[in-house]
Order: C-alpha cells, then structure tokens, then sequence
C-alpha cells in the first residue's frame, strides 16, 4: 500500500490531494472505502458528500479490483466546490456482458456513479483504465 497526502495553499479555499494504492484484489476495497471516509472527515467534507463519495470510491474500486490485473490507484482531490475521484487500474476494455444477465447481478455500479458525481469520464491509458468522477462538495 502507498499513500501520499499533500496541501496547497491557491487563492480562495485550500486545496487537498491524496493518492492510496492497492492490489486489484477484492478485499482491498473496503481498505479504499475506509481511507475515504477517514480523509474526507479530515477534510471537513459534510457527511452526506462524504457518503456519495465513499459509495462512488466503492463502486470504481470494486470494478478496478474485478478487472484489473496488478493494482488500482485511487485519487482524492479537493478543489474550492468540487471533488474529484480517479481510479485506475492495469486492465484492459471491459466487455459488455450477455444482455440476458440480470440487472440485480452486474451493471448498477457504473449507474450509481453516474447518478451521484456531477459529472463522470473513462478513459483508457497505455497502462490500463482512468475512472474519473466529480462530486459537488461544500467542504
């Protein structure tokens, strides 16, 4: 595991920036939910962001430990009105599963995301996919 958390000071609020990662494993997620919860209270981000955040955080996390092959990476950055979620991982396109497969089995994940953060991107790199996604936060 390797965490990084730095401050800068820009004009108007200060901004926050932490970086945790993790084997893409399974039973590394709850460890990022954790972290976020904890940073994000450190943070003084109001508990019900704090909740989507965690939710959002859990969600990535999960997909990147499902279908990544080596680690994941989590980004926390808080920026003025706005936080910003970023995992990534080392695998490769996810393949859209058979249309048969019941909703309650796979594929809410992505739709809660989209439903919390304001706004949401995925990206495919040379080392793997990029999931970012931006909170709304009054911190």
């Amino acid at each position: 595991m390797f965490v990084t958390d730095s401050e800068r000071t820009s004009s108007g609020p200060c901004s926050h920036r932490a970086t945790l990662t993790l084997p893409a494993r399974e039973a590394h997620v709850s460890a990022a939910r954790h972290f976020t919860a904890d940073l994000l209270e450190c943070w003084s981000v109001p508990e019900s962001e704090r909740d989507s955040a965690v939710l959002i955080v859990d969600e990535l996390t999960a997909n990147a430990a499902q279908y990544g092959r080596e680690c994941m990476t989590l980004v926390l950055a808080l920026d003025h009105d706005a936080l910003y979620i970023v995992v990534s991982d080392s695998g490769t396109a996810v393949e859209r599963g058979p249309h048969d497969v019941a909703p309650d089995e796979h594929g809410r994940g992505t739709g809660i995301v989209t439903y919390l953060a304001q706004s949401t991107e995925v990206h495919q790199t040379c080392s793997g996919r990029e999931v970012r996604a931006c909170l709304r936060c009054s911190a």
